[in-house]
């Protein structure tokens, strides 16, 4: 008997891919079967027709399920084998063991759950959890391997006939979708305060609506995690949520019924914003009519999401109103993620609680990208993402766990040249953070059957993600590696983009420890996979009082006049009068709490402070960055009008190092307005270091320079070094964060080199 078996590996599973492979095969008259297994999809075809055959596998590879991905297909001929009779083509049980294909990430209601949630002729009319194989949680509601019904958090909602019959035919677009539910057989929603029930299904939306409506702010359970809703056209409203959540300047991102209420959409967000993953999408603020003017106070651009889930059309139908949709937390802490908690923890943030009994496992924020000058950049990284896995072109044997960093935390799994990175976690020096890590650890632990051989940490060992690593690795007798922070962000870009040559790396971020433990974070690099040459970058200042410099900007003010500017306690008498400068200049001329520190970010702090447009104390990370570009991008030279001026503001390169004193001197005295002030500090930044990286790179004979670190998210810095180095092959990263976010990945890849 002649007989041929194709393996399919990918997302295959769970994604409606073998009644898809089932539909193939009768439509072309094939006998055999097909099922799932620990290595993916197995196909076997007993005596197959040659022409249909080839029908087959175009279609296979060109007419996937939505949410399908084929990686590989490998082709094996059978002659003579004991294979059983085949009349037709069948659909075999699972045989799951060891896995060895992909997880599937949330996915955003199809068009088709659209549709018939929405249809009163529909059993499923305003259904909140309708979901399909196309569709719905996936990632969020695993409890372990396989992914099976019994295995989620679907365990508690036995089918009913109608539909079990779904989940069992093949030719329904609901066969074997594990979160296949309804009315009579599925999770619900009620509406509550802190103490009595409120209203039940249907009423509990209508209700909610009218509470919105009304100004009040309500936590709604989603997939991923709880939001805090309100009005986001309603100032007062949006006031009283900042007040809250003591959240007084930070954005806040919004929910809209559908893209009819924007404006000059271009094909990549219209695509993104309406995709299965479903992110937040940053826009200009032209771009978002009529919301409050407290939404992103001071900046240029708006976070926009669609609805993801069956709750949220619904409610967005109900409510016809733009929605904020923020993290449901006090501040500091993670999301919650069940009613008891919500209710208990959110119930100084809201007036009422839309819950649902379907519990939420594995948290997953909102994701959040930008449709830059350059293409897609993303800058948090989570449903509908994760756990997506990226193959690297790559030589390892070993699985590699990396532990990133401390801050927008996640952590990779490398197993041969796959790489999976988990979701955001977030700060890591939060107690209920660190809880989710460890938790997360052992889930991705066990639905990859995963058992680390070398384990990655950042060289800063006071980390709690470098602890974990160091305790894992003592645990299970394997060797674990520090990786030099900046390094492992200049490797992170090059795995996304399969480079592997020798290049120059320009690394900005706030801080990361260095070498011979250094504080870095301005720094120029050369990197060639395992090794790391530091050429130089920005000269160290003080960082007055440690870490809470990050969140007060006077104190690095203070700390780069005293340093760079003579005539500097003249300014500081002016710029900090009602502040405790002078002790804090003593403590500085004698080091005390004060580390030398090569920031970036500190410095964008200290310009921005100079400005008047940084307070005494940042409410959120990266403020005072934040409002320093939205200014500078509203000056005229930023617009393109900047051919003929001639910048007096310099900051020219003096033994490989931005030479700061002739920075501030000149920046100090330029009579511009503050908008041009903060473009010129851009321009005079992105050019000191475009220039010692052409230095660098002529001088061992590079051809391309990297990109990396939290600053480069600065797209009009970005930009300018861009335009400044157009001989080189300019990176920077696309799929995964250039801050933080995107470390692990890089330490995974230099731990595989070592």
């Amino acid at each position: 008997m002649n007989a041929i078996e194709l393996r399919i590996k990918g997302k295959v599973q769970g994604v409606g891919f073998r009644p898809f492979v089932w539909l193939l095969a009768n439509k072309y008259g094939l006998k055999g079967d097909v099922n799932n297994d620990g290595k993916g999809v197995l196909i076997r075809f007993v005596e197959p027709d040659d022409k249909a055959l080839q029908q087959f596998l175009s279609d296979l590879q060109t007419k996937l399920p939505p949410l399908a991905l084929i990686t590989d297909i490998q082709q094996q001929k059978k002659h003579g084998e004991n294979l059983p009779h085949f009349s037709e083509f069948l659909i075999r049980e699972s045989e799951n063991n060891k896995m060895d294909t992909q997880i599937i990430p949330d996915a955003a209601t199809c068009p088709d759950c659209v549709e018939e949630l929405f249809n009163p002729q529909n059993r499923r009319y305003h259904y909140p959890f309708i979901n399909c194989t196309h569709c719905g949680p996936r990632f969020t509601i695993i409890k372990k391997i396989p992914y099976d019904r019994q295995n989620t958090a679907m365990a508690d909602f036995p089918l009913c006939p109608e539909c079990e019959q779904e989940y069992k035919d093949p030719s329904n677009r609901r066969f074997h979708a594990q979160p296949n539910a309804c009315a009579v057989c599925g999770p619900h929603i009620w509406l509550q305060d802190r103490h009595h029930q409120l209203a039940i299904h249907e009423m509990a939306l209508k209700q909610t609506a009218l509470l919105l409506q009304d100004g009040k702010i309500i936590a709604i359970k989603g997939i991923g995690g709880f939001h805090l809703a309100c009005d986001a056209r309603n100032e007062a409203a949006v006031k009283l949520l900042r007040e809250r959540k003591h959240r007084p300047t930070k954005p806040l991102a919004v929910m809209i019924p559908n893209l009819d209420s924007l404006n000059d959409l271009n094909g990549l967000e219209i695509q993104l914003l309406t995709s299965t993953t479903a992110p937040i999408v940053l826009l200009a603020k032209h771009k978002v009519p009529s919301l409050a003017p407290n939404i992103a106070p001071k900046l240029n651009e708006i976070g926009v999401m669609l609805p993801s889930n069956p709750l949220q059309h619904l409610l967005l139908r109900e409510v016809n109103t733009p929605l904020v949709m923020t993290s449901a937390n006090s501040s500091g802490y993670p999301p919650v993620l069940d009613n008891e908690s919500a209710v208990e923890k959110l119930a100084d943030l809201a007036d009422a609680y839309l819950c649902h009994n379907r519990d939420i496992l594995q948290r997953a924020d909102d994701s959040l990208v930008r449709v830059a000058f350059d293409g897609l950049e993303t800058l948090r990284r989570a449903r509908g993402y994760v756990p997506d896995e990226t193959p690297l072109t790559i030589t390892n044997q070993r699985n590699i766990l990396a532990l990133g960093a401390d801050l927008k935390n996640t952590f990779c799994l490398l197993k041969q040249n796959q790489a999976i990175v988990t979701q955001h976690i977030g700060d890591t020096t939060n107690e209920w953070v660190q809880q989710q890590l460890e938790t997360n650890l052992s889930l991705f632990s066990q639905i990859y059957q995963f058992k680390p051989e070398r384990i990655a940490v950042d060289a800063h060992q006071g980390y709690f993600s470098s602890k974990i690593g160091k305790n894992l690795a003592k645990q299970g007798n394997v060797p674990y590696v520090k990786i030099l922070h900046h390094h492992a962000h200049i490797v992170a870009v090059l795995a996304e983009h399969h480079c592997y040559e020798k290049v120059i790396g320009i690394a900005l971020d706030g801080i990361g420890m260095g070498e011979n433990g250094q504080f870095w974070g301005g720094e120029c690099l050369l990197v060639e996979g395992k090794n790391c040459q530091h050429l130089g970058g920005l000269p160290p200042v003080a960082l007055p009082g440690g870490d809470i410099a990050a969140t007060q900007p006077w104190r690095n003010w203070l700390a780069h006049l005293q340093q760079f500017v003579p005539n500097w306690r003249n300014i500081a008498t002016k710029t900090c009068q009602n502040l405790p400068w002078e002790p804090l200049a003593h403590a500085i001329s004698r080091r005390l709490n004060s580390p030398p520190v090569s920031s970036t970010g500190r410095l964008f702090d200290a310009v921005a402070y100079g400005l008047g447009i940084a307070g005494e104390k940042l409410s959120w990370e990266g403020e005072a960055a934040c409002h320093l570009e939205a200014l500078a991008e509203q000056s005229s030279f930023a617009k393109g009008e900047r051919g003929a001026v001639n910048f007096s503001v310099k900051m020219p390169v003096k033994e490989n190092q931005l030479d700061l004193a002739v920075f501030w001197q000149t920046w100090l005295a330029y009579e511009g307005t503050p908008a041009e002030k903060a473009f010129a500090f851009h321009y005079a930044l992105a050019k000191g270091f475009s220039d010692l990286a052409r230095q660098h790179a002529q001088h061992h004979n590079c051809r391309t320079i990297v990109l990396s670190g939290g600053v480069i998210h600065n797209q009009l810095l970005r930009r300018l070094l861009k335009e400044n180095l157009t001989e080189f092959t300019l990176l920077s990263a696309h799929q995964y964060p250039m801050g933080d976010g995107g470390l692990s990945l890089g330490q995974a890849v230099i731990a595989a080199y070592l």
